[in-house]
């Protein structure tokens, strides 16, 4: 079992910066995926950008790309999200999710393991 727990959510103007954490406990390995997930009312779930614990070149959806950027601290089994240029459409609860393998999956029923999120709000 792996446990996932978000923090760094909150309220920011538009324009402003966030940085998401990610702590992992538990039966984590290297040979897992790790990815950011958000839902804002009414809408599914959907991908925002994953990586690799072992390392690489993460990937990010068409909607952040260049504006948010995913890290991992495998010292501290910590994986971020820093977002930059907030605008009012990435107003959500955000998740991390898990899962083993190296598959940069974009589907959330593909993961295995999910905090319980974490809500960011941006003000126009």
């Amino acid at each position: 079992q792996v446990q996932l727990v978000e923090s760094g959510g909150g309220l920011v103007q538009a324009g402003g910066s966030l940085r998401l954490s990610c702590a992992a406990s538990g039966r984590t390995s290297s040979n897992y995926v790790m990815g950011w997930f958000r839902q804002a009312p009414g809408k599914e779930r959907e991908f925002v950008s994953v990586v690799r614990w072992s390392g690489g070149i993460p990937y990010y959806a068409d909607s952040v790309k260049g504006r948010f950027t995913i890290s991992r601290d495998n010292a501290k089994n910590t994986v971020y999200l820093q977002m930059n240029s907030l605008k009012a459409e990435d107003t959500a609860v955000y998740y991390c999710a898990a899962t083993s393998g190296s598959v940069f999956y974009t589907a959330s029923r593909q993961y295995a393991y999910w905090g319980p999120g974490t809500q960011v709000t941006v003000s126009s």
